[in-house]
C-alpha cells in the first residue's frame, strides 16, 4: 500500500511538472529583466538602457489621448541627451483603439507625430494575457497603479527600479512628470552650455 502511494504520488508529481517548468521559476527584481520586440525585428532589453531612466507607455492610434505622442516626442528629445528613454508599447486592450498591425501602428506614429522613440510590437498590458513586464510592473506598484487605459506611464529608474506611476490624465508635458523625471536621471551626464 505505501509503495502504491509513493507510485501515485510521483506519477501526480510528474504530470504537474510540465505546467510549473513553463511557469517563469522567478519573478525578476527590477525592470532589467524584461525586454520587448520591435516592428523591425529587433529586441529592446530594458537592461540595455541601465543607468537610465525609462518612460514606458502603452499607446493607441485611435485614442482620444493619443495627441500625447506629441508631447511625448517632445519630452524625448527634450531629455535623451540627458539619460531619458521613452518605450511606447501599443495595445489594443482598451476601446479596441489599436487595431493596426505593427508596420502601421510605427508608420502613423511617424508619419504624424515624428515619433523617434522606440516603438514595440503591440502587447497586451493587462489581465492574465499581459505582457511579462506589465504583470511585474502591476506587482510593484499595486491595483491602484495598473493601467486603467491607454497612455499610462511607468518611470524606471537608472538602476531598474519602479519609480512612480502616471495615470492617463498625466500629460507628458506636465510639470509632475518632469520633476519626477528629474529627479532620476543620471547626474553624471554632460549638459551643453545652451540647456
Amino acid at each position: 500500500m505505501k509503495c502504491h502511494t509513493i507510485a501515485i504520488w510521483a506519477c501526480l508529481s510528474m504530470m504537474t511538472t510540465p505546467s510549473s517548468a513553463g511557469a517563469e521559476m522567478s519573478t525578476p527584481e527590477t525592470a532589467y529583466g524584461f525586454g520587448f520586440d520591435t516592428a523591425t525585428g529587433e529586441r529592446i532589453n530594458l537592461s540595455d538602457y541601465a543607468g537610465n531612466a525609462v518612460l514606458v507607455v502603452n499607446t493607441a492610434s485611435q485614442c482620444g489621448f493619443t495627441e500625447q505622442y506629441g508631447p511625448l516626442q517632445t519630452l524625448y528629445e527634450q531629455y535623451k541627451d540627458r539619460g531619458l528613454v521613452v518605450v511606447a508599447v501599443p495595445s489594443n486592450d482598451f476601446g479596441g483603439q489599436e487595431p493596426g498591425s505593427n508596420e502601421e501602428i510605427v508608420e502613423f506614429a511617424k508619419r504624424e507625430f515624428e515619433v523617434g522613440f522606440p516603438i514595440t510590437v503591440k502587447r497586451s498590458v493587462k489581465g492574465a494575457d499581459a505582457d511579462p513586464f506589465y504583470r511585474w510592473a502591476a506587482d510593484q506598484v499595486g491595483q491602484i497603479g495598473k493601467p486603467r487605459w491607454n497612455f499610462h506611464k511607468y518611470l524606471i529608474g537608472p538602476n531598474g527600479e519602479m519609480v512612480t506611476w502616471f495615470s492617463t490624465f498625466t500629460k507628458p508635458d506636465s510639470e509632475k512628470l518632469a520633476q519626477a523625471i528629474e529627479s532620476v536621471l543620471p547626474k553624471n551626464v554632460e549638459t551643453s552650455p545652451e540647456s
